[in-house]
């Protein structure tokens, strides 16, 4: 072998390894940087699902706050005024309209004027400090689904739905020009709305059947805005745009 081909040689090998090296260190590199981003993204996911936990406990938290204050605030007296309230559904319903309106009318009693009076400033006092939850305040007129007898259903439904609305919007009257609430009033032009429910949402007794009696009612439920704090949950909890 001659001296040019021993060196030759040796350089082709020098070369070679030297390529591989380069090789290498670029798989080194990238892999590198793939972790880097892995822990990236990880880092990102996790504050995103820290947020929307902390979303979701915040409208959780605050619904129970609402539904504690209504409750202590009325608890002592929903019995002598035939009421109930959910905690669930914010509901508080007055389960005797025939104490509360004429047979077939809408014209408040005087007894249920008395209660309004004592009634709505609290109540409307306790929403006011959990305003930032409420999408609305509806007052909702119910009805069992009777009518006179042999009406055809479809006709006492509609029957029931305009004597509802009455009922519903006559309670609204009344309380939004009560004196304590004159300072509300635009508010509760944004919030307060009047629905006839017609017999819609009956109320059953423990063998199912409709309870006739119950199921006539007047209720004050606070609607929360439930959709706007979902959407804030998934804006946060949608990925990042690449």
């Amino acid at each position: 072998m001659t001296t040019a081909r021993l060196f030759s040689s040796k350089a082709q090998r020098s070369e070679g390894g030297t390529e591989w090296l380069s090789v290498a260190d670029l798989m080194a590199g990238l892999m590198l940087a793939f972790l880097l981003i892995a822990v990236l993204l990880t880092r990102e996911a996790m504050s995103q699902r820290d947020t929307v936990q902390r979303l979701a406990e915040e409208y959780r938290d605050g619904h129970a706050a609402l539904a504690g204050a209504l409750d202590r605030e009325f608890a002592d007296q929903l019995k002598a005024w035939n009421a109930a309230f959910d905690t669930e559904t914010l509901t508080l319903s007055f389960d005797t309209p025939e104490v509360a309106f004429a047979p077939g009318g809408s014209e408040i009693s005087d007894a249920y004027q008395r209660v309004l009076a004592d009634f709505f400033p609290r109540y409307l006092a306790v929403v006011l400090q959990h305003r930032h939850l409420v999408d609305e305040l509806r007052i909702e007129g119910h009805t069992s689904s009777r009518w006179a007898q042999d009406t055809d259903p479809a006709i006492a439904y509609f029957k029931n739905m305009a004597l509802s609305q009455a009922r519903a919007r006559a309670v609204l009257s009344h309380v939004f020009f009560l004196p304590s609430a004159r300072t509300h009033r635009s508010w509760m032009s944004e919030k307060v709305v009047a629905v006839g429910m017609s017999s819609a949402r009956p109320v059953y007794d423990s063998a199912g059947q409709e309870d006739f009696s119950r199921s006539r009612r007047v209720s004050f439920r606070v609607i929360t805005n439930s959709d706007a704090q979902l959407r804030r949950i998934l804006e946060r909890a949608a990925p990042v745009p690449g």
